[in-house]
């Protein structure tokens, strides 16, 4: 009944499963590579036996091995999640720049709930803060990958959260960051917002706390529609914009159905949580050597630092993001116009893909000159075989 943009923008704008091929366009990557990590131990102090990262590359790395740009995920998002970006016409051209994309633990793909055997499967899996996800992708990049510095790294949700937690804790090792519709910590009323998502899920008895045998398909249905209410704006929602691209005879009702049932198509709730929680512990100013102090955090970034929140993000309030923005040092700060709530921040639109792209691309020309394009000679494979 709906068109492919209708889907895409209504989940994929959420979960970016797939491109928007309204106005993505293509965007060739590499296979995807499951690397294993050995005793990886979380801050919290457990210790994953066998951590799997995923992650896929666009691109080729050039002699210098100073082309490489970091494209850490979003929640329940796959390595392709910002294809809207990439392509010789957009901000990141793949026949310039070498893109690392990689999974957040928790995402099917990734160490999640769903796929680690016992005795750390479903409900026994351990939060993973962003700090554990930053820490795994260093080991990727330095140890796996021979790469010695990231040109930036570039930011959605809570991948922009990674943007700012790698901008802490390796000033050293990136040229600047770019975060769109983030923060640098989830404050109080995100993490009720949360925990009403959550609660929906607990709340279907076959969730039975984590310890299911088949999915609490009534518990998701709840989820979905309670995340609908907060993934765009009020404006939004108000002015019928989800009519866009859909065919004149769509409803509302159709419309919230499509969110209420199989909102994240084969999602698992434990993974659902798992980022949750992950999401909304987040807070650079517990980084080591900062004692909560989340003003000295932001205070430290170095480098150079795009920060774009949505005008009309709920999840992410833009006034939370220019107080922040008032205590980073080198801060450009340019709010995305848009009624599109927190999907502004991952192009759900044209008109957003667009302003991101312009934005994006003259940040980064402003910060640096366009790299090498000569290939490397492969003495570093950057491609390594998979090891799952």
């Amino acid at each position: 009944m709906y068109t492919h943009y209708v889907i895409a923008a209504l989940i994929a704008a959420f979960a970016f499963t797939a491109p928007l091929s309204s106005f993505a366009g293509p965007a060739t990557a590499h296979e995807p590579i499951t690397l294993t990590l050995q005793n990886f131990a979380l801050e919290n102090g457990t210790v994953i036996p066998e951590a799997h990262v995923r992650y896929l590359t666009y691109g080729t790395l050039n002699a210098a091995r100073d082309n490489v740009i970091l494209l850490p995920s979003h929640y329940m998002a796959d390595s392709h999640g910002y294809e809207w970006l990439i392509g010789g016409d957009k901000a990141l051209d793949p026949a310039h720049y070498f893109l690392i994309a990689t999974e957040l633990f928790g995402n099917g793909n990734s160490s999640s709930p769903s796929n680690t055997p016992g005795p750390l499967h479903g409900s026994h899996f351990p939060v993973t803060s962003i700090r554990d996800n930053v820490s795994a992708v260093y080991q990727l990049l330095t140890e796996h990958l021979h790469i010695n510095h990231l040109k930036a790294v570039i930011g959605f949700s809570m991948g922009g959260q990674q943007a700012f937690q790698w901008a802490v804790s390796h000033p050293d090792y990136l040229d600047q960051i770019v975060v769109t519709a983030a923060t640098a910590k989830t404050y109080p009323h995100g993490i009720v917002r949360l925990e009403g998502q959550i609660a929906a899920i607990a709340a279907d008895p076959v969730f039975d706390h984590g310890n299911y045998t088949e999915q609490p398909t009534k518990g998701l249905d709840a989820f979905g529609t309670v995340w609908a209410a907060w993934l765009y704006s009020q404006e939004w929602w108000r002015d019928e914009l989800w009519r866009q691209g859909a065919p004149a005879q769509t409803t509302f009702e159709q419309i919230l159905a499509q969110y209420s049932h199989n909102f994240i198509p084969g999602a698992d709730a434990n993974d659902l949580i798992l980022q949750m929680r992950t999401w909304e512990t987040h807070d650079v100013g517990a980084t080591p050597g900062f004692n909560g102090d989340l003003a000295r955090a932001l205070g430290s970034i170095p480098v150079p630092v795009l920060y774009m929140p949505s005008e009309t993000d709920l999840y992410f309030p833009i006034g939370d993001a220019r107080r922040e923005a008032q205590l980073i040092p080198h801060v450009s700060f340019r709010p995305i116009p848009s009624l599109w709530g927190h999907t502004a921040g991952a192009a759900s639109n044209p008109a957003d893909a667009r302003f991101l792209n312009d934005e994006i691309g003259r940040f980064l020309k402003a910060n640096g000159t366009r790299p090498s394009l000569k290939p490397d000679d492969g003495t570093h494979d950057a491609h390594p075989t998979s090891t799952n």
